[in-house]
C-alpha cells in the first residue's frame, strides 16, 4: 500500500552519533600496544596518534566533498565506480566483502568479548573459547537489529556513543589527575631514536588509522541523510575533532599509569589501566569498552549492508542484495549475508594478524577513492559542489595512503601478500561474471528460482523509487 524504499531518518546528531560511534570502539582500547610495538617510543608513538588523526581528517574532508558531489549511498565502492570505473570499484567489492569487511568485524567483536569477560576472569586471562563464543553473540544481535529496525538502530548508535565518550572520559580524567601531579617519568627519553625502526612505521600507522576507521561511514548512508549538502561537512568535522582531542588525552593518560613495558604486556590496555590507576571501576571501564565495541559493530555492520545494497541495483552483486523488507524497510539479505564469514574469522582470527591483513585492501582502495575525486574535478570542472576542500588535501592523502601501502609490503610481507592475493583473485571473477558474463546465460532459470524462493521466504521487494 506504500511505496518501499530506504527512507532518510539520518539527522545530524545520528550522523553524528554513526562516525563517533564507528570510530570510538575497541580501537583506542587495543590499538596502543600495536602503534607503540611498531613505533619503538612513547613519543613517537603520540606523534603516529596524531599523524593518524591528521590524515584521517584530510580523508574525512575528502569524503565530504565527494558525498556532496555524488548523490549516491555506497562510500568507497560508489566514489570509485562513479570516477574510476567498474573494474576497481568490482575488486574493492570483491576484497570488502572477502577480506575488508570480515576481518574487521572479527576484530571489534574479539574486543567485545574479551573486555565483556575480563570483569568476570580478573585477574586471570579471561578463556580464549568463551570470548570467541560472546565475541558471536554480541556480533548476532547486531545483526538481528539491523534487520528489524533502521530507526532502533540510529537509536542504539547515539545512546552508545554517549558511552563511549565517558568511557574515554573514566580513562583520561585521572591521567590527566596523576600528570598534573608531576608524574611524568614514563615520559623520559619518549624521543630515543634508537628505539625507532623506520620498516615497522607502516604497521603503526595501520595500528592508528584502524583507530580512527569509521570517518567515512557517513557516506554509506548518503540517500538516507536528511539535508547531506550541509550534514556530511558538519558531521565528519565535528566527529574528527572530537575524536583526534580524545584520543590524544586518552594515550597521554596510558602511558601516565603504565610504562612501555605494561603496554606492550597487558592484552586489554584499558583494564591494566584501571587496575593500576581507578580500582574502584575495575568492572565498570571493561563493559564501557565493550558497549563501545557493541556501538562499533552496529555502526559497521549499519553502513556495510548498504554498500552490498548498492552493488547489487547498479549490476555488480546478485539482483536480492537490492531488496528491501516489505515492513520493516531494511535491506535484510544485504545485513544477513556477512554472517558466515564473520563467524569464521572470528572462530579462527587473532586480533593482531587479522588488523594488519585487512589495512592493506582498506587504505589501498581509500587512497583510489581520494585520487577519483581529483579526476572527477577534472572531468566535471562545471559542476557545482556545496563543499570543496584544497586540492593539496585530496592529493596528499591519496599520495601517502598508497606510500603506506607499498611500504607495508616490507613490514607485513606474509600478511599483505594475501590481502594482495585476496584483491588480485577478483580480476578473473569480473571478466567471467560481470565484463563477459560468460556462466549468466546457462543459469537464468535457476538464478530467478532462488532469487523469487529467497523473496518469498524473506519478505522482500525490489526498491520502488529511487531516493538520490
Amino acid at each position: 500500500e506504500e511505496a518501499i524504499f530506504l527512507r532518510k531518518k539520518i539527522t545530524l546528531l545520528r550522523a553524528f552519533s554513526l562516525l563517533i560511534g564507528s570510530m570510538v570502539g575497541s580501537g583506542i582500547f587495543i590499538s596502543p600496544k600495536g602503534v607503540l610495538k611498531n613505533s619503538g617510543t612513547v613519543g613517537f608513538s603520540l606523534v603516529v596518534w596524531f599523524a593518524c588523526g591528521l590524515l584521517s581528517m584530510f580523508g574525512a574532508l575528502c569524503y565530504a566533498e565527494l558525498g556532496t558531489r555524488i548523490t549516491k549511498s555506497g562510500g568507497h565502492y560508489i566514489y570509485i565506480l562513479e570516477t574510476l570505473g567498474p573494474l576497481p570499484s568490482f575488486l574493492f567489492l570483491w576484497a570488502e566483502f572477502f577480506a575488508i569487511r570480515p576481518a574487521n568485524s572479527a576484530v571489534v567483536s574479539l574486543a567485545f568479548g574479551r573486555y565483556m569477560l575480563e570483569p568476570f576472569f580478573a585477574p586471570c586471562a579471561a578463556p580464549l573459547p568463551a570470548v570467541k563464543l560472546v565475541s558471536l553473540l554480541g556480533y548476532y544481535m547486531v545483526l538481528t537489529l539491523n534487520s528489524w529496525s533502521v530507526t532502533w538502530s540510529a537509536r542504539l548508535q547515539t545512546a552508545l556513543s554517549v558511552v563511549k565518550l565517558l568511557a574515554l572520559a573514566l580513562i583520561i580524567v585521572p591521567g590527566m589527575m596523576l600528570l598534573a601531579q608531576g608524574h611524568t617519568e614514563n615520559f623520559q627519553d619518549a624521543f630515543d631514536r634508537e628505539s625507532l625502526v623506520l620498516d615497522k612505521l607502516p604497521l603503526a600507522f595501520y595500528a592508528g588509522m584502524f583507530a580512527y576507521s569509521g570517518w567515512f561511514q557517513a557516506s554509506f548512508v548518503r540517500e538516507e541523510l536528511v539535508r547531506p549538502e550541509r550534514n556530511i561537512p558538519l558531521a565528519v568535522i565535528i566527529s574528527v575533532i572530537t575524536v583526534i582531542v580524545g584520543y590524544m588525552l586518552t594515550n597521554v593518560s596510558y602511558y601516565t599509569v603504565l610504562g612501555t613495558q605494561d603496554v606492550l604486556a597487558s592484552p586489554a590496555v584499558a583494564v591494566s589501566f584501571v587496575q593500576r590507576a581507578f580500582k574502584s571501576l575495575i568492572s565498570v571501564v571493561p563493559v564501557l569498552v565493550a558497549l563501545s565495541c557493541f556501538g562499533t559493530m552496529n555502526g559497521g555492520i549499519f553502513t556495510f549492508s548498504r554498500t552490498l545494497f548498492v552493488a547489487s541495483r547498479e549490476g555488480q552483486w546478485p539482483p536480492l542484495f537490492s531488496m528491501i523488507h516489505i515492513r520493516r524497510h531494511t535491506p535484510l539479505p544485504a545485513v544477513m549475508l556477512m554472517f558466515p564469514l564473520v563467524t569464521a574469522m572470528v572462530c579462527v582470527g587473532d586480533i593482531y594478524h587479522l588488523m594488519n591483513f585487512f589495512s592493506f585492501s582498506r587504505w589501498l582502495f581509500i587512497g583510489l577513492a581520494t585520487l577519483g575525486l581529483i579526476v572527477h574535478r577534472h572531468r566535471h570542472p562545471e559542476l557545482h559542489s556545496p563543499f570543496k576542500v584544497p586540492l593539496f588535501v585530496p592529493v596528499s592523502f591519496t599520495i601517502i595512503c598508497l606510500f603506506t601501502v607499498a611500504m607495508s609490503f616490507y613490514s607485513d610481507p606474509v600478511s599483505i601478500s594475501i590481502g594482495c592475493t585476496m584483491v588480485l583473485s577478483g580480476f578473473p571473477v569480473y571478466y567471467v561474471i560481470i565484463h563477459r558474463q560468460i556462466f549468466l546465460p546457462f543459469f537464468p532459470t535457476l538464478s530467478d528460482y532462488l532469487t523469487h524462493r529467497l523473496q518469498l521466504l524473506l519478505e522482500v521487494v525490489q526498491q520502488e523509487i529511487k531516493t538520490y
